[in-house]
This record gives structure tokens, sequence and C-alpha cells, in this order.
């Protein structure tokens, strides 16, 4: 049986010290982050603390700036905004890195995948450049495929996948970049009910098992259901 939304956080709540117990070990840490546009904030400053592992819902009405915080902390805010506080994993700040050196994974509703390459070309480009030689390279694509169900996949056109498959193929080409937490701003929004369902498991039992905090926002409760955790909802100046 699905479990309802977990009881809703104050965006402004103060961190505990089993938030800073967390934070000494991979958790994603907001602290009084808020967003502006022309001076006028979006949301009232944002403090929270999302453990490896699991999964905090954002909410709020369109135009709120949930996309825009999460744009906020994978570092490719537009300078039409400004932002204030602090984001940190673990005992890092990210606030002052650029997006390459924060290493935070996004999935987006559109999965993205470079059309001019084959799934496994798309897997391997995600792939760190240390990892090497390129027989490693082909492990790594070959496992990412079978995790995802879909062995022999290598050489297909990413053209000719289904939606779910697609969606798979991204989030593993996501997971091969090791991220140090994940962001995920509404992937399931365009799927059909019973396809988003299997995706959402997928998605949160992976990331799961990688041990990765995850960030989800969203407008669906049947979203923040899936995802098992606390759900903030952003509060208007």
């Amino acid at each position: 049986m699905s479990r309802g939304p977990q009881p809703v956080v104050p965006a402004g709540a103060t961190p505990t010290p089993a938030d800073a117990a967390a934070a000494s070990e991979g958790a994603l840490r907001l602290e009084s982050v808020v967003v502006r546009l022309a001076g006028r904030p979006l949301f009232e400053p944002l403090s929270a603390t999302v453990p490896p592992g699991q999964c905090v819902t954002v909410m709020g009405p369109s135009g709120s700036g949930k996309s825009t915080l999460l744009a906020h902390l994978a570092g490719t805010l537009d300078p039409a905004f400004r932002a204030e506080g602090r984001i940190a994993i673990g005992g890092l700040d990210l606030t002052p890195l650029p997006p390459e050196q924060r290493r935070i994974g996004i999935l987006f509703q559109d999965d993205l995948l470079f059309p001019h390459l084959s799934v496994g070309g798309n897997l391997m480009f995600a792939l760190p450049r240390e990892v090497r030689p390129r027989a490693a390279r082909r492990a790594r694509v070959e496992q990412a495929l079978a995790d995802a169900d879909l062995r022999g996949f290598a050489d297909r056109d990413p053209a000719t996948l289904s939606g779910g498959q697609r969606a798979r193929v991204t989030l593993m080409r996501t997971l091969l970049a090791q991220p140090r937490a994940l962001l995920l701003d509404e992937p399931f929004g365009k799927l059909d009910a019973h396809l988003r369902q299997e995706i959402r498991a997928f998605v949160f039992g992976h990331a799961r098992a990688c041990g990765l905090p995850i960030l989800l926002v969203s407008h669906d409760d049947e979203d923040a259901r899936a995802a098992g955790g606390p759900v903030l909802r952003l509060a208007a100046p």
C-alpha cells in the first residue's frame, strides 16, 4: 500500500543535531537558501537536510521557484536571478563551485538523450575520464544496461526506444557520472499512469541503492507518496 506524504516540514526549520550528523555522512544540506529576481525573493529562506538514500519532495504552485531552486543547486542558475545561502554535501561547500565541480545529477521531464549517439555512446559519454582503459568503460556501460534490463541495447539508436526505455537510459547515464546527489525536476510528468509508477520505482530504487540524497520537485501527491520522505512546501514571502 502506498504511504501518504510525510508531515510537511516548515521551509525555514532550524537544523537539529541529527541534521549535523547526517551532513558529515554525505547528506545534501541547504542552509537559508533563497533565490531573488529583481531583488524580490521567490520563496522564504529554505533550510533542509537530505540524508544519503533518502528523498525530500519540494512542492508549490507554478511560479513558486521550484525549478529555479534546482538550477541554483546544480550551479546553472540564470544570471537574471541572485541566490543567497549555503549548499553543502557532507563537509564540502558547493556554493562557490561551478556545475562540473559540484557533480550534482539532474533529471528533467525530457530525457535529453543525444540523438547523434547510440544508447551505448550516450552512456559512455557520462563516464568520468579517470575510468580507463576502454575495456573498463565498455564494461561499465554493459553493466548499466544490464541493471536497466536493457542488455544488448548498446548499439541501438535512441529514437527507437520506448518512453520507458529512454527514461531508464537517462537515469543510468546520470548515475554513471558518479553524482554526489540527484535532483528530480518533475521527471515523471509526461508519463502515463502505469509507466509513471514503473519509472518512479526504478529511479528511486537505483538512486537509493547508490546512497544518493534525492531532492524531488513535483505538483503530484502521488510522486510525494512514492518518494516516501518529508515534504517541503515553498512559502511565498
